[in-house]
């Protein structure tokens, strides 16, 4: 996060081309950033209770949005004490200044990748994977023309395999509710979702492996251990507090399962890997960025986003959906635009 004095002390216009020079002063106001951080330790423990159990999250920046009478003020992000050193943040709840995350001379992004705190490296192979690294470090370039070179090499297969997928997952649950009257949406979605992943990615299809069918749950699981600190799973406070929020889980309780998530990849992903030693990167640590860049960035995504927009087109009426209908069809040309 932001340095909290400093965010927007010096703001600063994007230089295009040279402009005339100006006899007009700056009409634009400087004003401290709102807001309070509290005591420290008290402060954050305090803003984390408000957060999960005594507002929840909309309340929580909404109240001090209204109290501040601003959409840009100070505030402590779960988890604080203990897992988190420094829960200070700016919150930005606006367009106008959300641009300034994107200014890496303002915000550093080093190790801040889920939130205020950094989950153990145990989880990922010993390394800081990309999404934990500030453009600054050299590492970051690296990985990211690798994941570049994993899309861009993946591209003609990304169509074609989610029509695959998704077929068989629809023509299953189809077979399941003529039979037995319902189905079950989110386990067909998630095995959809990260078999369509390997297809693309690596060419693999993972039930022909030995990780068969188990990979979505593993991958929930390590997701888990990294994101509980920021989660709230509907147990009493005096329960939750100390087991998800005070103390991170230790990784040894899913290190076998993360060495099958890896040793997946290591096999399926040669021909990246091999890209990746040309490019300068270990095929070790290539292998942890992929195994986090495909189940933690695109598998989470899709199993968050892809039922919320079948929610949605649901509830939107036949009208929108028979013309979807309409637009959709054999998959013939899936490079051709329309």
């Amino acid at each position: 996060m932001a340095s909290t004095s400093q965010l927007f002390d010096t703001p600063r216009s994007p230089t295009v081309k040279q402009a005339e020079p100006t006899t007009e002063p700056s009409k634009l106001m400087v004003r401290d950033v709102p807001g309070d951080y509290g005591r420290p330790f008290i402060g954050p423990v305090m803003d984390r209770l408000d957060y999960f159990y005594n507002q929840g999250r909309d309340k929580f920046f909404q109240s001090r949005m209204e109290k501040y009478k601003s959409t840009v003020f100070k505030a402590n992000m779960p988890p604080g004490p203990f897992i988190s050193k420094n829960p200070n943040v700016v919150v930005l709840l606006d367009g106008k200044s959300f641009p300034v995350l994107f200014d890496v001379t303002k915000v550093e992004k080093k190790d801040l990748f889920s939130g205020t705190y950094m989950p153990s490296t145990n989880l990922t192979g010993g390394y800081r994977v990309l999404s934990y690294l500030d453009p600054s470090e050299t590492s970051h370039s690296k990985l990211k023309n690798l994941l570049f070179f994993l899309l861009k090499s993946s591209r003609d297969k990304i169509f074609p395999e989610f029509h695959s997928c998704y077929t068989d997952m629809f023509e299953s649950l189809e077979t399941q509710l003529a039979k037995n009257g319902k189905a079950g949406f989110s386990d067909a979605n998630d095995q959809a979702a990260f078999n369509f992943l390997a297809r693309a990615y690596f060419g693999a299809n993972p039930p022909d492996t030995k990780l068969g069918s188990d990979g979505p749950g593993l991958v929930t699981k390590w997701v888990f251990f990294q994101l509980a600190p920021i989660l709230t799973v509907g147990l009493p406070r005096i329960v939750e507090e100390p087991l998800l929020h005070t103390f991170p889980l230790p990784p040894f309780l899913v290190k076998s399962d993360y060495q099958r998530l890896y040793d997946f990849f290591n096999e399926s992903s040669k021909s990246v890997l091999d890209e990746a030693e040309k490019m300068g990167i270990s095929r070790d640590e290539a292998c942890h960025n992929l195994v986090f860049a495909t189940c933690f960035n695109s598998f989470g995504g899709i199993k968050i986003l892809f039922p919320s927009i079948l929610k949605w087109i649901g509830s939107s009426g036949s009208e929108l959906q028979a013309q979807l209908a309409r637009r959709s069809g054999p998959l013939s040309n899936p490079t051709a635009g329309n």
